[in-house]
């Protein structure tokens, strides 16, 4: 069975969908979403930390001075933990990505220095961000869902691209007729939307 509210999968899937409809685009956003959540972790590393991780004896010299409990972590922690929320074994998977991620993320940044990283960030968000416009604008032929509904996009997008993966390469559902239900409210916004854009034209 769905969940309700905040957490109703079925629904948020069904306004994902609705603007993500063209093969083409959605390999656009799958190939771009994830990047542009790492990149922004990259930039989150150089934000002040919350207190120091304790020395962890089986890992390795100097991790502890790269992953810090900072902004960059709780980004992570909040979309990971809400995706588990949303469905618990898809969900777990976009936690392990969310985290793989921040540590990811944590190496490079350090690496890198923030006088070198936010030019790398900066090139990595344009690309991404311009390939998802393009996607929208010559192949979807619609706005993306950010103007209509900023924070659902941007939180469901990484979730989203992934359930994607797992529904078309291996079929997945969270439950027996999610996808028939998705499909159905995911044509009528298609519809609705066709409606709306021909009573402006007229």
């Amino acid at each position: 069975m769905g969940k309700a509210g905040l957490f109703d999968l079925e629904r948020h899937f069904a306004f994902y969908g609705a603007y993500h409809s063209n093969p083409i685009n959605v390999f656009i956003h799958i190939l771009f979403v994830w990047p542009i959540f790492f990149t922004t972790l990259v930039l989150f590393y150089f934000t002040p930390s919350f207190f120091n991780l304790p020395q962890i004896g089986f890992l390795p010299d100097g991790f502890n001075h790269v992953l810090l409990l900072n902004f960059g972590f709780l980004f992570a922690l909040i979309y990971a933990t809400f995706y588990v929320l949303l469905d618990k074994k898809a969900g777990s998977l976009a936690a392990l990505l969310c985290f793989g991620c921040w540590v990811g993320s944590s190496f490079l940044a350090s690496h890198l220095e923030f006088s070198l990283a936010w030019k790398v960030v900066l090139a990595a968000q344009l690309f991404c961000w311009i390939g998802q416009f393009i996607g929208h604008g010559v192949f979807e032929k619609r706005a993306p869902a950010l103007l209509d509904n900023l924070v659902q996009a941007l939180i469901f997008a990484p979730f989203f691209v992934l359930f994607e993966v797992l529904q078309t390469t291996f079929g997945y559902e969270p439950y027996p007729g999610f996808s028939a239900n998705v499909k159905t409210k995911v044509g009528a916004e298609i519809k609705e939307w066709h409606n709306q854009k021909q009573k402006k034209i007229s």
